[in-house]
């Protein structure tokens, strides 16, 4: 499944929950990756990642945990 993370409506994002939470569910994702990727999605563009179908639900439940907005690409 592919996701685009839209954005992150939190007034003080953790940016470091952020990326621990995107190397968790995406497959084969590098933790060096996963903190550029958090930083390109709080200075506001759009970030597609992949995830592992197993986890998906979980997946899904995660970011909404940390208030990121997504959309399910595939």
């Amino acid at each position: 499944m592919k996701l685009n993370l839209l954005s992150c409506d939190t007034p003080r994002p953790d940016r470091r929950a952020i990326a621990k939470c995107i190397v968790e569910i995406s497959s084969n994702m590098a933790e060096s990756l996963s903190y550029e990727l958090t930083a390109i999605l709080l200075d506001g563009d759009a970030v597609d990642i992949e995830l592992n179908d197993k986890n998906s639900g979980s997946a899904l439940r995660a970011l909404r945990k940390l208030s990121i907005d997504y959309e399910i690409i595939e």
